[in-house]
């Protein structure tokens, strides 16, 4: 688990406006989140993690593994969120009120992070690409 601790900056995307308009994000909201180039750092707290993203604001995410939470993923949606760590892939599991599921797969190589979007109800796949700063 050598990508513990680091600070992986955004590099580009693919598909990530795709399933941002299936899930109806107005298109000056995709425009900003295409724009924004956010850093993500996974640490190891006690026996749980904290998955700090970092843009403009700074947001953490404090989870156990395998213990679902509530997630508020903007003001308004938040969801019952489930995390597994598996040797380089931390998977995130995100199930809305709407019965739709949103997951997440961070594949971490070396200076390497990919961000792996799928959701229940679209049938493509969102990447997003980070390099360790």
């Amino acid at each position: 688990m050598a990508y513990l601790g680091k600070t992986y900056k955004f590099v580009k995307s693919e598909n990530f406006d795709k399933i941002l308009e299936h899930f109806g994000v107005p298109a000056d909201k995709i425009e900003a989140l295409q724009n924004a180039k956010p850093s993500q750092k996974l640490e190891k707290s006690g026996d749980g993690y904290v998955l700090t993203t970092i843009d403009s604001q700074t947001k953490e995410v404090k989870f156990k593994e395998g213990v679902e939470f509530d997630e508020n993923v903007t003001e308004d949606i938040v969801t019952k969120t489930t995390f597994s760590v598996a040797g380089d892939v931390v998977t995130q599991v995100q199930k809305h009120k709407d019965g739709r599921t949103v997951t997440i797969k961070r594949i971490y190589k070396g200076d390497e992070l990919v961000s792996e979007i799928t959701a229940s109800s679209w049938d493509g796949v969102a990447r997003r690409y980070y390099t360790a700063a």
